[in-house]
């Protein structure tokens, strides 16, 4: 499993967001990775097993799951390593006007 895994959630309709393109990069734009969640709404290999401690990001393309209408085109989420032997999960939880995200497990 990769160091850093993602879920997302259509709370709208109460189910996994299905297709939705992720992006995994550093604090700075560097790119380390990309997917897109499957049936369940998951990534579960989205990054390298390791990374050095310090902010990265993971930038979903929410606008073309939610369609012309959702409010958020895009979430970007930042967060912290500072534990690099950790596993970070990184969930979303998505509406088509709202969004919340928490430190999974």
């Amino acid at each position: 499993m990769s160091l850093v895994t993602t879920h997302v959630l259509d709370t709208a309709q109460g189910r996994p967001a299905q297709g939705i393109a992720v992006r995994f990069e550093t604090a700075d734009g560097k790119p380390i990775a990309e997917g897109r969640t499957d049936d369940d709404g998951r990534i579960r290999d989205l990054g390298p097993e390791t990374l050095e401690p310090g902010a990265y990001r993971l930038i979903f393309d929410t606008g073309a799951y939610l369609g012309p209408d959702g409010f958020f085109p895009e979430v970007t989420l930042t967060f912290r390593i500072s534990d690099p032997a950790a596993h970070h999960h990184v969930p979303l939880l998505l509406s088509p006007f709202a969004y919340s995200t928490y430190r999974g497990s």
